[in-house]
Formats: structure tokens, C-alpha cells, sequence
């Protein structure tokens, strides 16, 4: 018993940084009807300045640093400054990205907050020096001994401060003027404003307030969790979790569940040190705990989750049907094949890794563009599929390419299996049961020993009638051969997903995406759209997975993480994620692809990509919300309509013209529809 509760308390510590980080998101949901992905990564900034601060007194920006002293600074003054960080990040976070976007689509809050995350946690690891810096004890060092059990104080005092932030902002929201007024912007937002409250402000008060507790919290349980420059990141996933068993409005339900995820991962870790405990759940089972919260949250309670009033209901993003015109398409393959053809080593290498991430980006396109179904989880069903094409290769040796065609299968049994949720769920909240997914597959499957060798998943070369397919042949290390192949296979399906969008399927999914109820009353079967509309999207995710597999020959848990699931999304939403062009540029500006190839070969600026990456999707997100296939195509049709259309005939009585009338008096046509 004394040991069991030893446990107990030693996730306190972990659970308190739980607690603040859901009792903040549920505050800020009630401020600004936004789930802040980047919740953690705020708190992020200010462990790693406190760490620097304690090291030389150095107060790291993010352009530059200023020197504070000869040495190391006092805890207090470092904590102040790292906590005031995280309330100035906070309120950069309001006013120049979820202000913005207060009405914008569910899907541009989200990508939007995604990216802040992203673009934090690099901003972080380039700024910081993360292989020596450390988290120097701030609380007491003393051990307390209960019933048998050996008890830190620091992890008291953490749960002891996650409760009094909990308490803080229910009183706060409770009691004060600013949080009443909150509270009722939270209902009726026209009301409010015809009260004379201003919501951004009292949103901005909030966002201050979570943002310096989320900053202090995480800068005291640092020397117990430990410095990592992704941790904090991702805890922001349990935090989710917590909150969501709050209904995104209780904070104390927040805080508790927080608090008990925290020690209920660290007693699995406790189990798994048990000879009777089986060897397949002795890693990553803590990290798939908060998928099943979430799943039993939204389940339970996902009906009665309260909705934010607003003042005007937000538009979809417009959706380009794609037309399939030999020319374009033509043009399209034939400079494909020639960058095939014409470059090698890291440049040939790259212009495959875009063609496979076009093929991951079309499967974005197809879920969340078309059918609307918010989805974070694509790298796990690539990564699904990947892992089965290793153990069909190797172990039941299964010729290319039914290797393929089945590990693909897999992945779409997988995506079926995700997509269940998103028949009572939708929104910010489906966002988050495919990113627990994603975690709770990379930790569960990808970084599990039992299941995934230190060593990698050795995948054997595809060959085709005695051809050989490989990726290398001696000095080569892309060959012509399997470049093509990837070529062909990513232009297949990328033409048969344009066809099947642009006929009655896509039509089904762009009615689901506008309006499920009167979808359901045209005949179309919903939960059977969204289904085919995962599974669809898992399958091309999982011949993406497979052809990267393929591509690396062999397969570890750094082959398919979640950030570069995110990052994906981040350079789709950027490229365009309602149209086919926009896959195409995904692609090219994705990870590891051509962009990337030439930060890295040309201007050595490789290490800036991730930051690049999550910066353009901050300001497309904000400015540009079509990407730029949308808007460029949007132009382009408005230019030709222009150019198309006759002048008009003069009314009677009027001057003939003259040919000398300035430009841009010649009527315009209206802009062309899009399917919304």
C-alpha cells in the first residue's frame, strides 16, 4: 500500500501541470469559444527563460538576448520574468492570431492554434541551448513519510498551487465584475456589446491571466518533470482531456481530473515494473490514457458541451471542384517526370518526398477540406500502415504491391475506427480525439519496444516481374526506377480522388460539410459519409506511409511523429486545403520536400524550416485563409471572367464609346461560385 501511494503522489507533479493547463483552457474557451492548442507551448517559453535566466542571467528573446547580471539570477526575480513571458506571449497569441480569427471557420481556429504550438516549440529549440541548460530546484527539497509512503513536498505544494489557480480563476469568473461580464459575452455576445462590454479586452484579461499561471506552474514543476524541448508542448493533450470531463465549463471537474490523470499514468508505470504485468503494455500504455478520457468525455458528455454565442455565423472556406483538363494535367506530369529525371541524390530524394507528402496532403484535402471532419491524425494512419507493410515483408513476405494494397487496408481500419467519434462530435473537439489518437498511437505502437525493435522495422525491397524497385542501388541513392514508381502511384490516385470529388461522393461530402441535418433530409446517410470519408482518407495516408517506408527502407518511431503530422497540416492549410492544387503545393513545401531540400542544400537554412513552416501558416491562417492555390485561383478566374465577357451594350440614348475610356471602367462579371 505505502508504495502504490507512493506513486500517487509522485504524479502530482505532473498532474498539477495537468490541472492549470485544463482549468486555462477551460477559461479561455469561455472567453473566446476557442480550444488553445498552444496552451502548452506558452508555458513552454517560460521554462526554458527561467532555465536560462539561473543559468547566467541571460534573458533570452526571441530576436537576440540581454544580459541581467554578471551571473546566475535569484529564483524569485527569474520566475517573475519567465512567468511575465509567458503573459506577453499569451497576449501576443490574442491580438495577433485568435482575434482575427474570432469568426473565422472552426477549421482556421484550430490549424491556427496548431500552429502557434508548432511555431513556439521551434521558436524554443532554437533559441535555447536544450542540450545543457537544466531546471534548477525552486521548492523545497524536504520528504514528508504518510501511511508507509514517502512524500515530496514539491509535489504537494504543486498539487496545493493547482488547486489555488483553480480556485482563483472559479472566483474570478464567480465573483469579480470583468469575469461576470466574460461570463455573459460567453452567452449572448450581441448583448454584451449592446451593454458596452468589449469582449476582446475581457478575452485579453483572461488570456493574461492563464498564460502567467500556465508560465508558473510549469516553471515550478520543471526540476521535477524534467527540461524537454517538446513536453510541455504535448501536455497539452491530457490537459485536454481534463478539461473535456469538465464539459469545457467546469474548472474544479478540470482541475481534479487533471490531478488524478497525472497519478493514475504514474501507478501504470509502477504496474509495469510488476512481473505478472504483460510485456506489451509496459510503455506507452500512460501516454494512451488520455485518448480513452477524451473518448469517454466526449462520449458521456460531448452533447452538452455549451456553445460560445456569437454575434455572426462563420462562413466554410470555399471549395474549387476540380476539373481534370489534359493540358493542366499533362503539363503537371511531364514536369514531375522531368524533376525526376533530371536531378539526383538529395534533390531527387526530395521531389519524391513531395510526391508521397502531395498524396498525405490530398488525403487532408479529401477529410477536412471537403467532407469537413477536422482530422491531426494522418501521420498514425501513414505510420499504421508503414508498420504493417514492415511485418508483411519480412515476416510473411508478401510481393509488392499487394504488400501495399493490404497494409493500406489496415490503415483504413484504423481510420474507420477514428472516425466513430466524429459521429457524435465534430469541431475543435473532433480535432482533439485525433490528436490524442495520434499520441496514443506513436507512444502505444511506434516507441513500444515489445512492438517496434530499437533497431527499426526493416521493410525488403518492392520488384515488380523480376524488376527491381529499390530506393538505392549502390552510390545511387534514389534510383530513376523507384522515383517513377512513386510518381505513378501518387498520379493515379491523386486523378481518381480529383474524379471522385468532383462527382456524386464529393457532392455528398460538400452537403455533409455545409449542413449534416439538411444533408440527412436530401437522403444522404451522414455516419455513413463520414466513415467512407476517414476511411478514404486513411488509405491514401497509408500508401503515403508505405511509399516512405519504401523511401527509408526501414521504419522507427522518429519516422512518423506527431509534429510531423502537424507540420503537414500546417503546409496544407498554407497551400490550400479545399482544392487538388493546393495538395501540390502541400507537397512541395512539406517536410523533407523540395522547399526543405533547398533551405538545406542552397541558402543551409534547414534548421529554420519547422519555424518557417509554422509562421506561414500563422499568417495564411489570419490573412489569407483560402492558401495560395485558393486565392491565386480565385484571381485567375476573376481575370478571366473579366477578359471573357463582353463589353455591354450602351443604353439607349447613351454615347457610343469612344475607345478612349480609362481602364477599369469596362463592367466586371461577378466572381465565380464555389461550392461552401
Amino acid at each position: 500500500m505505502g508504495e502504490f501511494l507512493q506513486f500517487v503522489f509522485l504524479g502530482l507533479s505532473t498532474g498539477a501541470v495537468y490541472a492549470v493547463l485544463a482549468s486555462s483552457l477551460v477559461g479561455v474557451y469561455a472567453a473566446t469559444g476557442i480550444v488553445n492548442f498552444a496552451q502548452g507551448s506558452i508555458a513552454l517559453w517560460a521554462v526554458w527563460a527561467v532555465a536560462a535566466l539561473r543559468a547566467d542571467g541571460t534573458l533570452v528573446l526571441p530576436v537576440g538576448s540581454v544580459g541581467l547580471g554578471s551571473g546566475p539570477m535569484d529564483r524569485v526575480p527569474a520566475v517573475a520574468i519567465g512567468v511575465a513571458s509567458a503573459v506577453v506571449w499569451a497576449l501576443l497569441a490574442h491580438l495577433l492570431v485568435f482575434r482575427p480569427l474570432r469568426r473565422a471557420p472552426v477549421l482556421g481556429q484550430v490549424v491556427a492554434s496548431v500552429g502557434l504550438m508548432i511555431f513556439l516549440q521551434a521558436l524554443v529549440t532554437l533559441r535555447f541551448d536544450t542540450t545543457s541548460l537544466q531546471a534548477l530546484p525552486l521548492l523545497p527539497a524536504k520528504v514528508l513519510t504518510f501511511a508507509g509512503a514517502h512524500v515530496n513536498v514539491s509535489d504537494l505544494v504543486l498539487a496545493g498551487a493547482a488547486v489555488a489557480v483553480a480556485a482563483l480563476l472559479w472566483a474570478y469568473f464567480r465573483f469579480t465584475r470583468p469575469g461576470i461580464a466574460t461570463r455573459a459575452g460567453a452567452e449572448d455576445e450581441r448583448a454584451a456589446r449592446l451593454m458596452g462590454l468589449s469582449p476582446d479586452r475581457l478575452a485579453a484579461v483572461v488570456w493574461a491571466i492563464t498564460g502567467g499561471v500556465c508560465g508558473l506552474v510549469a516553471v515550478l514543476a520543471a526540476p521535477t518533470i524534467g527540461l524537454d524541448p517538446t513536453s510541455y508542448t504535448f501536455y497539452v493533450v491530457p490537459a485536454l482531456a481534463a478539461a473535456l470531463v469538465g464539459r469545457l465549463a467546469s474548472i474544479g471537474l478540470a482541475c481534479a481530473a487533471g490531478l488524478l490523470l497525472g497519478s493514475f499514468q504514474t501507478v501504470i508505470l509502477w504496474l509495469g515494473t510488476k512481473s505478472w504485468w504483460p510485456g506489451w503494455a509496459q510503455a506507452g500504455l500512460g501516454d494512451a490514457l488520455p485518448f480513452v478520457v477524451v473518448i469517454v468525455a466526449l462520449f458521456l458528455l460531448g452533447g452538452r458541451i455549451p456553445s460560445r454565442g456569437e454575434v455572426t455565423e462563420t462562413r466554410l472556406a470555399a471549395v474549387t471542384i476540380p476539373r481534370l483538363r489534359p493540358a493542366p494535367v499533362a503539363l503537371v506530369l511531364a514536369a514531375a517526370t522531368a524533376a525526376t529525371l533530371l536531378t539526383s541524390g538529395a534533390w531527387r530524394f526530395g521531389v519524391v518526398t513531395s510526391a508521397i507528402l502531395t498524396l498525405l496532403a490530398m488525403s487532408l484535402v479529401l477529410l477536412t477540406g471537403y467532407l469537413g471532419q477536422i482530422s491531426l491524425a494522418t501521420m498514425a494512419f501513414a505510420g499504421t500502415a508503414g508498420f504493417a507493410l514492415s511485418k508483411l515483408t519480412t515476416s510473411a513476405h508478401v510481393p509488392f504491391p499487394f504488400s501495399i494494397l493490404i497494409s493500406a487496408m489496415v490503415a483504413t481500419a484504423v481510420g474507420v475506427v477514428v472516425g466513430i467519434p466524429a459521429l457524435r462530435i465534430r469541431g475543435a473537439q473532433l480535432a482533439v480525439v485525433t490528436l490524442a489518437a495520434a499520441i496514443a498511437v506513436q507512444s502505444f505502437v511506434f516507441s513500444n519496444p515489445a512492438l517496434t525493435p530499437f533497431e527499426g522495422n526493416l521493410i525488403r525491397d518492392p520488384s515488380l516481374f523480376g524488376l527491381s524497385l529499390a530506393v538505392r542501388s549502390g552510390t545511387d541513392l534514389t534510383t530513376a526506377r523507384f522515383a517513377l514508381t512513386v510518381l505513378v502511384i501518387v498520379a493515379l490516385l491523386t486523378l481518381a480522388v480529383a474524379r471522385l470529388m468532383a462527382g456524386a461522393t464529393g457532392r455528398g461530402f460538400l452537403a455533409v460539410r455545409s449542413n449534416e441535418r439538411a444533408a440527412a433530409a436530401a437522403g444522404i446517410n451522414v455516419a455513413a459519409t463520414k466513415l467512407l470519408g476517414f476511411g478514404l482518407s486513411a488509405f491514401l495516408a497509408g500508401i503515403g506511409g508505405c511509399l516512405i517506408g519504401y523511401s527509408r527502407g526501414q521504419l522507427s518511431d522518429a519516422s512518423f511523429t506527431v509534429l510531423a503530422g502537424l507540420t503537414l497540416l500546417a503546409m496544407a492549410y498554407v497551400g490550400g486545403i479545399t482544392s487538388v492544387s493546393g495538395a501540390i503545393i502541400a507537397g512541395l513545401i512539406g517536410p523533407l520536400g523540395v522547399l526543405y531540400t533547398f533551405l538545406t542544400q542552397t541558402v543551409e537554412a534547414g534548421r529554420y524550416y519547422q519555424l518557417i513552416a509554422a509562421g506561414g501558416l500563422l499568417v495564411t491562417a489570419v490573412l489569407n485563409p483560402l492558401g495560395l492555390a485558393g486565392t491565386t485561383g480565385h484571381h485567375a478566374r476573376a481575370w478571366l471572367s473579366r477578359r471573357r465577357r463582353p463589353p455591354e451594350a450602351p443604353p439607349p440614348g447613351a454615347a457610343a464609346p469612344t475607345g478612349t475610356e480609362p481602364a477599369g471602367t469596362v463592367p466586371t462579371s461577378p466572381e465565380p461560385s464555389h461550392a461552401a
